[in-house]
């Protein structure tokens, strides 16, 4: 079904009132703006599967409480980018949520398996991926295109069924729950300027004090974009930022002396020049902290990489992608203070933070046989 009035979405969510679990995907656009730009709602549930059109139906809080009704699981796949875009576009939080793409990492496939990939492993369908380009802002959309977006939820409520039913056999669930729970966090999808400077490539050789002013610049960034809907690059480049985070320019004539601020107009440049100056005078207490691991002495590499050839020991035999337990970052945290390492806690505890322990502590060893790695 495409539904593309107000009437139609209206009946449509009458339909499918009182089903617990809902499939949901988005199409968006925002190549060119700093707010993504919603362009298709795909729901299905129970036997029903349609395309929402958002440019044409002006009001959506219909499906906005189908998708804030904490009763109604919502079924995604890689849902991210998803509830971001929901969020900006419809202004409603999801929750709960179940994210095959996760889901998958826990029952023995790759950590970012792919929806297609993830439909023919369970039902045996593989989906064309001609649309995969698609401009979803033009209209009229036709049979193919809405087919295509379809495709993208059909397949989904069928899926997690099976997902749900394999993770309680395997005694998962409660593993996957937090994880899930996490994902639908308003904290992390709600974007807050202040924190924006931790998402900033390249910025792992700054100091402190330079961390205050790219806090402060990557705020002003923020604004700027937000307020003339432009993609943040279009303000200002990453690396633009971080080369006026290390030089610190108190004047037009020293900002202008950095390549790739020429684009900067000189009203903004002197709001930029402003940010960097708040940073600048950050109190020395309140610069955020640097995060950076240090590189790992020779003898500690190698323990690392004895206690990784464990992890994936522990992830073949259960089915867990490894990076999904840990990382090799995860692993150094760990060997360095164990008690508040994640790998000490819950499933990752009891999955494999409870035999690297004995790794390290001389209670386990490794040996090869038959070509294999295995514990001794």
């Amino acid at each position: 079904m495409y539904l593309s009035t107000q009437d139609q979405l209206a009946d449509f969510c009458r339909q499918i009132e009182g089903e617990k679990v809902v499939a949901v995907d988005t199409e968006f656009l925002r190549e060119k703006t700093y707010f993504p730009k919603l362009c298709l709602v795909q729901v299905a549930a129970g036997e029903l599967a349609a395309a929402i059109d958002p440019i044409l139906i002006e009001d959506l809080s219909p499906l906005a409480r189908i998708f804030e009704d904490e009763s109604v699981t919502k079924v995604f796949h890689a849902c991210g980018q998803d509830l971001e875009v929901l969020l900006d576009g419809m202004g409603c939080v999801c929750a709960p949520v179940f994210d095959t793409q996760l889901a998958a990492a826990f029952l023995g496939m790759r950590q970012q398996v792919s929806y297609g990939s993830l439909v023919e492993s369970y039902c045996g369908v593989r989906l064309p991926k001609a649309e995969s380009l698609t401009d979803w802002s033009r209209r009229p959309l036709d049979p193919e295109q809405l087919a295509y977006a379809e495709d993208d939820v059909r397949y989904l409520p069928g899926i997690y069924d099976r997902m749900v039913t394999e993770l309680t056999r395997q005694d998962r669930l409660s593993w996957v729950r937090p994880e899930m729970d996490a994902l639908s966090d308003p904290a992390r999808i709600k974007r807050d300027p202040s924190e924006a400077f931790l998402r900033l490539r390249r910025s792992g050789s700054l100091t402190r004090r330079q961390l205050a002013v790219a806090r402060e610049v990557c705020a002003w960034r923020e604004g700027v974009a937000a307020e003339r809907d432009i993609p943040r690059k279009w303000v200002a480049s990453d690396e633009v930022v971080v080369e006026v985070c290390k030089r610190t320019p108190g004047s037009l004539d020293r900002l202008r002396r950095i390549r790739g601020t020429e684009q900067i107009s000189e009203r903004d440049g002197r709001s930029l020049l402003a940010a960097v100056a708040r940073g600048t005078a950050c109190p020395a207490e309140e610069c955020p902290k640097v995060t950076k691991h240090l590189r790992p002495s020779p003898e500690t590499e190698g323990v690392i990489d004895l206690m990784y050839a464990v992890l994936r020991l522990v992830s073949e035999k259960s089915g867990v992608a490894t990076q999904l337990i840990a990382t090799r970052d995860d692993l150094l945290d760990f060997l360095q203070d164990r008690q508040s390492s994640p790998l000490a806690r819950d499933w990752r505890w009891e999955l494999a933070g409870r035999t690297l322990d004995r790794l390290l502590s001389g209670e386990v060893g490794l040996t090869v046989k038959g070509g294999r790695i295995e514990l001794l």
